[in-house]
This record gives structure tokens, C-alpha cells and sequence, in this order.
């Protein structure tokens, strides 16, 4: 299954998924990377392994292949739209002369009378790969594999076809969970009850186009991997060159157990260049578990805006590392705002493990499902504090919105880059915080992301409403020898936290 994540030009960090059918890659401006796939249950055994790396991977792959399947899916594509290149066709008398002429070659006209023509149903064929993860016949396979899926069939590596039914899916995850409508006693393979540790050597096993299983090997390259696909993302990166179609394999270790779900290769040239990505064994299980019980999968929601503490936000707050994430802002209504948590505050950890930043922070919520009391550890002003706060459940509707100013009018600030005008004298503006009327390009602000429209909420956690009370605060803290100040701004993408610097103000 071709599902595609560009990274674009200006924008490395940025990864859009696009679907585009069986084990196809499209390159987009220079690189791309194909989505693939996940893992299962109950394990197998296999070859041990020596510290200079087993002599061959032959007796895993013997006991692993026959568990591995490929997928093959019936996509309804009648909307999937040609409408921008589609000519309309023009009214004919009926039985004329044009009308013969099209109708001769295939190209039927639309009649007088008769309205727009119906658009004919077009059936999409997509393939991918999956894997048993219990005898009775459950499979794991990508989200994408089986996106929009009208029918599903899986091939056995013996060449047997099985239809199958979508059991659930979790495209933030990019899993889905299939189940086989005949049969038992399948062959199987379980997830790892330990994470792989970097070095460690892997095995990815796929049958992308139902003619076999295909092995490739080599070694965790990273873990932990953000590419920007989804909220949750927590990969394995590997350096075994996954082929084509493989979407939804597992990736084995030395013992046989799964240790990730082959989801993406990072492609400048369209073919693997061994930088491939595969969903964590301890993400997939939980996803599986939930949606094998309940058909999807049910998030904690603690109703925040957050992120990552920089150095520079850190200096600004006396914070010894540049750990955790800061609250740009407490959702109204929301648990975290039921439980006190405010805006400025930094979480460095839940329930006793430590938040390494707002990636983390969204992972370990998520995790831990709704409905369930945490225990947050804070940092206020300075002072670590603790916090309790029972998780609502997360859905897309669950997101702050931030008010989008108007163009303010003038004041100057001029050391700092900006202008700033009172949010109250400029309409739409809110009744809080003060407006950035300019940004000089060249200035401090300016480096720090500011823009003009942008509102400033607090300057060193003191709410502002005047331009000379920015002023002040960035005045005293330079006075008391601080190298930046925090200030929490708001624009058309939400509330956040800047540490502008006062070192190259003279």
C-alpha cells in the first residue's frame, strides 16, 4: 500500500500522508517516504543470538513466515475526484449529428432534458501486508492499508485466499485490526514483552503482492522517532531495506517476537535507502487490545495547550534542564483547568515519570485512557508543585481556539523590534493583553517568531494590558541581569509561551 509522507521543501519537519493505492511511491519535490505497517500476540522462539550477530536468520524466518499475509482490499473510488480536469460536455439535440458523432467514439453528451449525468461507480484495488497475531485469525495491518475498504482478502503464504472483515481501525496510529472469516489453528506471532534497544538487530517479514514472504534484515537505528504522521507518534527507525507493499509487516527480533509494525520508508529516490519506520511493539499492543475489544480506541484528555521547554524558556524560568512542557494554555471546562493547572505552568512529570517534553506529555495522556486520576508534578513560579486531575476522553473536537486580532495601530517600542497598541483601542481584539502593531524584521522580536497581530497575555507571569507594562517588565528583568523574559502571546494558532531576549537590547 502506497501511503505516502512528503517532506517539503522549506518545511523538513513537516510529513503529510497521502493515500495512493498498492506499493505505489510518488516522489514529491525531492524525497518521500511510503507508509507501511504493525504487529501481533502470541510469539515463537528462534535462533539465539551472539554478540557479533546470528551467523543467519534462517530458523527465525522459518518459524515467523507462515504467519505472515498479504492484504488485499476493495476501495471504493467514485468521489475520489477528477472533477477539476473533467470538461463538461455540452447539451446535444438527441439522435443530431454531434450527438452520433460522440456517442460513435464513447463519448456519450448529455441530452436535453436529461440533468447531470450520474457519476459511474469506480472500484480502487490497494495491497499491503499484515500479520496473525492469535490462531483464531485476528490480523494487524496499517490503517491505510484498509482505508475506505468495501472488501478484504488476505493471502496465506501457502497462497490461500481468506476474506476478512475490518474488526477497527485508529488512523492516528496508522493500525487496524482485521479478523479472518473462516478457518482456525492459524499460525501466529506474538509482540515482544521488551523494547528493542538501539543496535539490537531486527528482521522485517512482508507479503506485499501475495506471492511470498519477503526478509530483509539489519539493525534499530533509533527509537522514539517523531515524523510528524500523527499526535502519537513514537517509531522505530531500522536500517533493513523494507520493500515495497510491506505496509503493516512485522518487524521481528532475533527471538521471532514482534517488535514493530513496518509503516514508512524515508525515499529521496523512490526505492529504500534503509532509513525505514516501524510502530513501537508497546504502542501496537495497546491499540490492539482496544480495538479488539471495543472496535476503537478511547484517549485520556487533559484539555491543554503545550510546548516544549526551550533553553531559552528555561533560563527565563530558573528551570535547571530543558525538560517538560509548558502550558500555553488551560482549555475552559476542561480537566486540567478543573484541577488547577494554569497557563505558564510547566508539567515535568505524570505519576512519577519524568516528561521529557510536549510529545511525551501527549503520549503518556493518551495512554493512560479517560476516566482515570493522574498525579501531575508541576513547576509555579519556581516552585515544583503536585496537582491530581482525573482524565476526560480525548476527541477531535477537543481543541482551544485563540481569537484572531485585527490590524492594531502604532506605538513604539522600538529596542525591541515591535510596536504595541493596547488590545482594548483595537476592535476584535479581545479585552485582554496588549496588540503587536509592528515587527521590525530585523529585531529581537522578530527572531523569537513574533508577529504583528500577535497579543501579548502576561511578560514574566504578570497579565498586560498597557504597552509601557511590556516595556517594564522587559526593562527589570534586563535590570536584574536576566538573559530573557517568558511571555505568554496568543494568535489565529492558539496561545504559547516566547522567551525574548534581553541581551542584544542596549
Amino acid at each position: 500500500m502506497g501511503n505516502l509522507f512528503s517532506v517539503r521543501p522549506g518545511r523538513p519537519k513537516s510529513l503529510r500522508a497521502a493515500l495512493l493505492g498498492a506499493a505505489a511511491v510518488a516522489a514529491v519535490g525531492a524525497v518521500t517516504i511510503e507508509a507501511l505497517p504493525f504487529s501481533t500476540y502470541p510469539a515463537v522462539a528462534a535462533a539465539p543470538v551472539t554478540s557479533a550477530g546470528p551467523a543467519s536468520f534462517a530458523d527465525v524466518v522459518d518459524h515467523v513466515k507462515g504467519a505472515v499475509v498479504s492484504v488485499k482490499v476493495k476501495i471504493d473510488e467514485t468521489n475520489a475526484s477528477d472533477e477539476g480536469d473533467a470538461q463538461p460536455m455540452p447539451n446535444f439535440p438527441k439522435g443530431g449529428p454531434l450527438d452520433k458523432f460522440f456517442r460513435q467514439f464513447g463519448m456519450p453528451g448529455q441530452q436535453f432534458g436529461e440533468g447531470e449525468q450520474h457519476q459511474r461507480p469506480h472500484m480502487g484495488m490497494a495491497q499491503g501486508s499484515g500479520f496473525f497475531i492469535s490462531p483464531d485469525g485476528y490480523i494487524v495491518t496499517n490503517n491505510h492499508v484498509v482505508e475506505h475498504a468495501t472488501d478484504v482478502t488476505i493471502t496465506t503464504t501457502d497462497g490461500k485466499t481468506i476474506a476478512a472483515r475490518v474488526v477497527g481501525t485508529d488512523p492516528k496510529t496508522d493500525l487496524a485490526l482485521l479478523k479472518a472469516k473462516e478457518g482456525s489453528d492459524y499460525p501466529y506471532v506474538s509482540f515482544a514483552a521488551q523494547s528493542p534497544r538501539v543496535g539490537d538487530w531486527v528482521i522485517a517479514v512482508g507479503n506485499p503482492f501475495g506471492l511470498g514472504g519477503t526478509v530483509t534484515a539489519g539493525i534499530v537505528s533509533a527509537r522514539g522517532r517523531d515524523i510528524g504522521a500523527g499526535p502519537y507518534d513514537d517509531f522505530l527507525q531500522i536500517d533493513a531495506p523494507v520493500n515495497h507493499g510491506n505496509s503493516g509487516g512485522p518487524t521481528f527480533n532475533a527471538e521471532g517476537e514482534v517488535v514493530g509494525v513496518n509503516t514508512a520508508i524515508f525515499s529521496p529516490s523512490g526505492g529504500s535507502v534503509g532509513i525505514g519506520f516501524a510502530i513501537a511493539s508497546d504502542v501496537a499492543k495497546t491499540v490492539v487490545e482496544q480495538l479488539k475489544d471495543n472496535g476503537k480506541v478511547a484517549r485520556g484528555w487533559l484539555g491543554v495547550q503545550i510546548q516544549p521547554v526551550s533553553q531559552d524558556i528555561a533560563d527565563s524560568l530558573g528551570l535547571k534542564d530543558a525538560k517538560g512542557a509548558i502550558v500555553d494554555k488551560a482549555e475552559k471546562d476542561s480537566p486540567a483547568a478543573a484541577a488547577g493547572v494554569k497557563d505558564g505552568d510547566v508539567i515535568t512529570s505524570v505519576n512519577g515519570e519524568a516528561v521529557s517534553d510536549s510529545h511525551d506529555l501527549a503520549r503518556k495522556i493518551a495512554a493512560l485512557g479517560p476516566k482515570k486520576e493522574i498525579e501531575l508534578t508541576i513547576v509555579r513560579n519556581g516552585s515544583p508543585q503536585t496537582v491530581k486531575v482525573q482524565l476526560g476522553s480525548a476527541s477531535d473536537d477537543h481543541q482551544a481556539k485563540a481569537d484572531a486580532p485585527e490590524q492594531p495601530s502604532k506605538d513604539a517600542m522600538a529596542k525591541y523590534g515591535m510596536a504595541l497598541e493596547p488590545a482594548t483601542a483595537v476592535e476584535g481584539s479581545g479585552k485582554t493583553g496588549v496588540v503587536v502593531a509592528e515587527v521590525d524584521p530585523d529585531g529581537v522580536a522578530a527572531q523569537k517568531g513574533i508577529q504583528t497581530g500577535d497579543v501579548i497575555l502576561q511578560v514574566a507571569g504578570k497579565p498586560v494590558s498597557r504597552p509601557s507594562e511590556v516595556a517594564a517588565a522587559l526593562d527589570a528583568a534586563k535590570a536584574d541581569g536576566k538573559k530573557s523574559v517568558l511571555m505568554q502571546v496568543k494568535n489565529d494558532n492558539g496561545t504559547h509561551f516566547v522567551a525574548l531576549s534581553t541581551q542584544t537590547v542596549s
